[in-house]
């Protein structure tokens, strides 16, 4: 089921979100669109990252506590739970909560009660929880580090986010939102993302998912000083796989990919551009577009006028 499905479907409940993924793929971000499109959504989006929490801190980041019920408690403090009354409280890391708190957290979810840190009153939360983990709790409920019963009440409906390799489709609008959002936080003008960028953005396999995507392009718009964008990204090994209807079988039985008319101009035009950008723009001489792609130029001229692409100098 596509991501977006997903999110369209449960965040007009009020049903806890697991959202499941490896480092960097997102998982925040998906927790803040759910959150947005809930009816909590004019209240807070509290997160807390629960793989920074001090183990003996935790019961006083989640509940709070009074004055004078610990060594440094000198004053009363709210917990993450008060501060996200009436919202949404966002688990990261969910898989880093301690054995001996996950029993006290369990308590809350059931009850939406809980007391602070050396006070007897009872408090009564409305909470919605959203939590992510790039751990698979499967297997920590098997190997007893993570409570089943916990696992059971955080996961009503699991998310699980892809790594951005797979599912390449969503580059170009990934990096058009990222781009756009960097520039204005920058404060600087935005930049033209061309077919020769997206080739390039498409071949790369994102090892660090969409949290490096969005290092990468930051790191672009910094150096690019009003200029043209430029990828701080190795060579692709082969040229780029594009999203593809079909496969076939080569004489030697091995799959080859199969592409419509409308695909195959499409990485046509992506090449061509990719060898202006190479060239700076030349067709002509020694180290042009033309000679990179090793045709006739004016084969080239004709073939950049029939795509429709600006003519080059």
């Amino acid at each position: 089921m596509h991501l977006q499905h997903q999110i369209d479907m449960v965040a007009p409940t009020d049903a806890s979100v697991l959202i499941l993924g490896e480092s960097g793929t997102g998982k925040e971000l998906v927790a803040r669109e759910i959150h947005q499109r809930s009816s909590r959504s004019q209240q807070p989006l509290i997160r807390v990252n629960c793989a920074s929490v001090p183990r003996e801190l935790y019961e006083s980041e989640f509940f709070g506590h009074a004055r004078g019920a610990f060594t440094g408690a000198i004053k009363d403090r709210a917990g993450r739970f008060e501060a996200a009354d009436g919202g949404t409280l966002f688990l990261d890391e969910v898989g880093e909560i301690p054995p001996e708190l996950q029993s006290k957290l369990l308590r809350v979810l059931q009850e939406k009660q809980y007391e602070r840190v050396g006070e007897e009153t009872t408090r009564t939360i409305n909470v919605r929880i959203l939590a992510a983990s790039n751990r698979d709790l499967k297997a920590e409920v098997a190997a007893g580090r993570f409570r089943q019963d916990l696992y059971y009440r955080l996961n009503v409906f699991p998310i699980e986010v892809a790594p951005l390799r797979k599912h390449k489709d969503d580059i170009p609008l990934l990096a058009t939102h990222f781009l756009e959002q960097t520039a204005r936080r920058l404060k600087v003008p935005l930049p033209k993302l061309t077919q020769a960028d997206l080739l390039q953005l498409h071949s790369y396999d994102w090892p660090g998912n969409v949290r490096e995507m969005q290092n990468l392009i930051e790191r672009a718009l910094i150096l690019a000083q009003r200029g043209p964008l430029r990828f701080d990204l190795p060579p692709a090994e082969r040229e780029a796989p594009m999203p593809l209807p079909g496969q076939g079988v080569d004489a030697a039985g091995s799959e080859v990919q199969i592409l419509t008319d409308s695909e195959l101009r499409l990485r046509e035009r992506a090449n061509i551009m990719a060898a202006l950008t190479k060239s700076g723009g030349r067709i002509h001489g020694p180290g042009g577009a033309a000679e990179l792609l090793r045709i006739n130029p004016s084969t080239l001229v004709s073939r950049i006028r029939k795509l429709g692409l600006k003519k080059a100098a």
